[in-house]
């Protein structure tokens, strides 16, 4: 049974300077919740309610997020103010949350060895903190049937334009048995099994046009092999190296590496351009804020021009 999530967050955010020279990418209001509660949200919502966070310095601001504040609750409290009293609480009250710092900023795959005395033995999830996946369409229940029936490890996989898989892992594919994926509940085809990954390939050397997004289901054997991984593309200990050569482990050594092709509704909150569209997009769907921010908006960008 999977019950443990990883979420690096140790990166330094340098393309929302100057907004995170003291202020954690991760800490980035998107509407009127931090990015990384959502990512906790979902990890809460799959089950995983042991969360360990990997930051770096300067994220101070994470652990204060995830704690109590007694002051501000009193405050709110004596004014009877119930409902921000209780976002004030949810955070604090969503997850156990513990923390362990990087030292030094070596890639993803040594952010996930930072793990290991955490996670022990067992099969964990890893969520990286820019990617958001909407709760309407979840994909970590799915990742986690697929890798308790196989004991393989389970990556997210989403159809990509080919001329821009250069920003991604990218994973070679076969299919599986079909009962695989309906067990699993998920759609015929959309379960496969990765024979090759490699980290962002020109187009012209990808294998497929399946990216390799921010949401994993390891199987503990991938510390044995990210120790002995070396530094990669970069300069940096790489992931899909390591899961490259669990790929090819036989699977009573915790080998396999299976993929589930998400479908759903995804916010990149690491881009600039994304993250203001993912705040319009989650801000237009609210129930609170939707119906006057459409019509702002409506209104607003019938005024613009070219």
């Amino acid at each position: 049974m999977v019950t443990k999530a990883v979420i690096p967050a140790a990166g330094l955010g340098t393309r929302f300077l100057p907004a995170t020279k003291s202020t954690p990418k991760e800490m980035l209001p998107v509407v009127d919740k931090p990015a990384i509660q959502y990512v906790v949200e979902e990890s809460v919502a799959a089950g995983l309610h042991d969360v360990l966070m990997i930051t770096g310095r300067s994220k101070r601001a994470l652990e204060d997020h995830f704690d109590g504040v007694p002051e501000l609750e009193a405050n709110l409290e004596a004014k009877g103010d119930e409902a921000r009293l209780a976002s004030v609480r949810e955070a604090s009250d969503l997850a156990d949350v513990h923390f362990v710092r990087q030292g030094e900023p070596l890639g993803l795959g040594h952010a996930v060895l930072r793990a290991k005395k955490h996670v022990g033995a067992e099969t964990f999830a890893v969520l990286l903190g820019d990617d958001l996946i909407d709760a309407r369409d979840p994909i970590l229940p799915t990742m986690i049937a697929v890798a308790e029936q196989t004991g393989g490890s389970v990556v997210a996989l989403l159809e990509v334009d080919p001329a821009t898989i250069s920003m991604y892992g990218c994973a070679a594919v076969e299919p599986v048995d079909a009962s695989l994926a309906a067990t699993a509940g998920a759609a015929e085809g959309d379960v496969v099994r990765l024979t090759e990954l490699v980290e962002k390939p020109a187009p012209e050397d990808a294998p497929s046009n399946l990216a390799i997004i921010g949401r994993y289901v390891l199987n503990p054997a991938v510390f044995e092999v990210l120790e002995r991984t070396a530094p990669g593309r970069g300069g940096e200990i790489q992931l899909t190296d390591a899961l490259q050569e669990l790929a090819g482990m036989p699977a009573d050594q915790g080998g396999g590496v299976y993929g589930v092709v998400f479908r759903g509704r995804r916010y990149d909150t690491g881009d600039r351009l994304d993250y203001l569209k993912a705040v319009v997009q989650l801000a237009s769907e609210r129930e609170d804020l939707g119906p006057d921010f459409r019509d702002w908006l409506t209104g607003y960008v019938g005024t613009l021009h070219g």
